[in-house]
């Protein structure tokens, strides 16, 4: 007699555990794809660049070896190249930012622009 009974309550167990899984999944697909990546240096350019600005335009710390700023420059030139797309601005920036985080400012403080 209790055979019946629990099979009924197994059956009605996986039942309603399946459903709470099928809702979940449905919900799971419909959720906005929010992408998670690392938020980037905002813009906004200081009269004479300062270390921190330059970490910051590289993605790196202050501190870092120069292997380190020299791969962070390559990876941030390739993607802003003016041969690519880019800009000469942009790219300037780049070098200056390098040049200060390795010791290599030049006498004029500041971009060509």
């Amino acid at each position: 007699m209790e055979g019946p009974l629990i099979t009924g309550i197994s059956v009605a167990a996986v039942a309603l555990g399946g459903r709470y899984l099928i809702q979940a999944w449905q919900s799971f697909k419909a959720r906005p794809i929010v992408p998670r990546v690392r938020r980037f240096y905002e813009g906004g350019f200081e009269q004479v660049m300062t270390k921190r600005e330059a970490a910051l335009i590289l993605g790196i710390r202050e501190r870092d070896v120069i292997e380190k700023i020299k791969e962070a420059h390559r990876r941030v030139m390739v993607a802003n190249h003016p041969d690519s797309g880019g800009s000469h601005y942009l790219a300037s920036k780049i070098n200056e930012a390098k040049d200060v985080l390795t010791g290599r400012t030049k006498g004029g403080g500041g971009s060509a622009f």
